[in-house]
């Protein structure tokens, strides 16, 4: 039997990073560079530190001013930068209260930046994909609350779960027109985000006994499987939410 070697390359493909700036997105941004590829950081904050990072690899990144509290947004920017072929909808953010407070604005900031924006954006980056005829990979950002309750966070539950449905939609729609659209579930993440889970002690040990692997995970974890989906070896991967979440989610 003949047997190919699973190619991990980027080489010559060209990403676009929502959110890129820091944590995650900037981690996701680093590893597709590593791997080859030419990335266009777009974010509400310029992420001059993530070029300049992926410039003293030696690899080639710019930067992209995107403000997704738009959720029709990302559709003018990516037509700015031509041919694409990797999309990562990263952007997202959290409002934290009881569900019997939650108020609609903050309902509704959450579902445009979390799910609508995802939905539009991919769109408009699958509308050139298909008019080129090209492969094309989407890797959108889920959570753990793509498969959990979470307190207090009503609205970043419902996005997320959101963004599981609509990774599978996607693919049932596009995997046959040659667009893989996958997403990532990241578990507890070093990043600015959780700082103040990080220095509670009583959270942070709580957190550390539920996962398996026993540690908090870095943005480079989540960009090993961003890589993976986006490149040749994921090929034959669709509508999958990987966990990567040092078993959190098997305990």
């Amino acid at each position: 039997m003949s047997f190919a070697a699973p190619n991990f390359s980027l080489e010559g493909r060209r990403a676009f990073v929502t959110g890129a700036n820091t944590g995650i997105g900037q981690g996701i941004a680093l590893g597709l560079a590593s791997a080859g590829a030419q990335v266009i950081c777009a974010g509400r904050t310029p992420a001059e530190e993530t070029v300049e990072a992926i410039g003293r690899m030696g690899g080639k990144a710019q930067i992209a001013a995107l403000d997704l509290s738009d959720p029709m947004a990302g559709a003018a920017v990516l037509a700015e930068h031509g041919d694409l072929d990797i999309l990562v909808n990263n952007a997202g953010i959290i409002r934290r209260a009881d569900s019997l407070d939650f108020t609609e604005g903050d309902w509704d900031d959450v579902m445009d930046v979390n799910l609508k924006a995802v939905f539009f954006t991919a769109q408009a980056f699958a509308k050139h994909a298909l008019a080129r005829g090209a492969h094309a990979s989407i890797i959108n950002i889920a959570s753990l609350l793509s498969f959990q309750g979470g307190i207090r966070v009503p609205s970043y539950t419902a996005s997320k779960h959101g963004v599981a449905g609509l990774t599978k939609i996607l693919a049932n729609e596009w995997a046959l027109r040659g667009i893989n659209v996958n997403a990532i579930a990241p578990g507890y993440i070093a990043t600015n985000n959780t700082v103040a889970l990080r220095a509670d002690e009583n959270r942070n040990r709580d957190i550390l006994a539920r996962i398996p692997a026993g540690a908090w995970g870095k943005p480079e974890d989540i960009a090993g499987a961003a890589v993976f989906l986006a490149s040749p070896a994921a090929r034959y991967v669709h509508g999958c939410v990987l966990n990567v979440d040092g078993g959190w989610l098997a305990r």
